[in-house]
């Protein structure tokens, strides 16, 4: 009988022992809380409104993506192309050194300078290789039949450029763009280009110290150009100076045959016949808070070789038929 009980003992000896171990595993566990674990919202606010990290694979993955993704990008900014017609001088690397100056400025911006000359000049090209700025470096001699006085400059230079920026883009998509003629003997507020950026199709603004005046400019009504403040020739179709105007990129490339004429072109006009071949006095811009900041000014040349001026003070009032016309900002 004994043994019975002994073997059964051992046989329910090892249940037992498990049972106890459990039973002492259980009691040292730390109670469960008897409120439930807050969910925190990703609306709500305020400390912990954090929302929790999504699992790989669990609900509202595709939302996370979503977040990750960002705010919508924004347009790309349009490039400034600026045309410089230059020539060899005393003075052409100050001039153009304080060009630079200013385009180093201005985001997003490519110069293509153009020498009148036979080859590319080692001055220039020096100079342009530690300007620090995007630019194509072009060539061309103006012939020796076109440099008489009361004849126009630099047309041969400006057509080099146009025909440079048509060959860039020929085979591409063209991306926003504008440009300007950006002469190496004016000087720039840097707003100018904050405002030129925004063209449409071609915009225009005062320039001062051209024209024996203080300034040139637009006459503008209701935000359209009606008439023009100029000292020479009022009657010209765009009464302005190649520094007071921007063209579309896109409007050069849709007009591959708008270019600066030699022929049957009058002196003095050639901003009036290139503009004609691309829009109309209706369909200009005013920029410059409709015409009223000078933002652009050309340098008055001294008598004396290499000196120049810019000097404004002592010029008496300008007016016009409905009185003094003052602007609110003269470079």
């Amino acid at each position: 009988m004994k043994s019975v009980l002994f073997s059964r003992f051992f046989i329910l000896l090892p249940w037992i022992l498990i049972v106890i171990i459990m039973l002492d595993v259980d009691t040292r566990r730390p109670a469960l809380p008897l409120t439930p674990r807050p969910y925190f919202s990703p609306y709500a606010g305020g400390r912990g409104g954090a929302r929790p990290p999504l699992r790989r694979g669990g609900p509202g993955r595709g939302s996370e993506r979503r977040n990750e993704s960002g705010p919508p990008r924004a347009p790309p900014l349009p490039t400034i192309y600026a045309i410089t017609p230059t020539y060899s001088r005393p003075v052409q690397k100050a001039e153009l050194t304080r060009l630079a100056n200013t385009f180093r400025q201005v985001a997003q911006l490519h110069w293509i300078l153009v020498e009148d000359a036979a080859a590319r000049s080692e001055l220039v090209s020096r100079f342009l290789a530690r300007a620090g700025l995007p630019c194509t470096h072009l060539h061309v001699p103006t012939p020796r039949r076109y440099k008489r006085p009361g004849l126009p400059r630099a047309t041969e230079q400006r057509n080099a450029g146009l025909a440079w920026l048509r060959q860039r883009h020929r085979h591409q998509r063209a991306q926003p763009g504008v440009l300007f003629f950006a002469d190496d003997d004016n000087t720039y507020s840097l707003e100018l280009f904050q405002e030129m950026r925004t063209t449409r199709k071609v915009s225009v603004w005062p320039v001062g110290l051209v024209g024996g005046r203080r300034y040139e400019r637009p006459l503008v009504e209701n935000g359209k150009v009606v008439g023009w403040y100029t000292g020479w020739r009022a009657d010209r179709p765009f009464a302005i100076d190649m520094a007071g105007f921007a063209v579309s990129l896109q409007v050069i490339l849709s007009n591959p045959k708008a270019v600066f004429k030699r022929h049957g072109s009058q002196p003095g006009m050639q901003e009036s016949d290139f503009l004609k071949q691309i829009t109309t006095v209706e369909e200009l811009e005013p920029k410059a808070s409709n015409c009223t900041k000078v933002l652009i000014s050309l340098v008055l040349p001294d008598h004396g070789e290499g000196r120049h001026c810019v000097a404004t003070k002592g010029l008496p009032p300008l007016r016009s038929s409905s009185g003094t016309l003052g602007l609110r900002r003269l470079i």
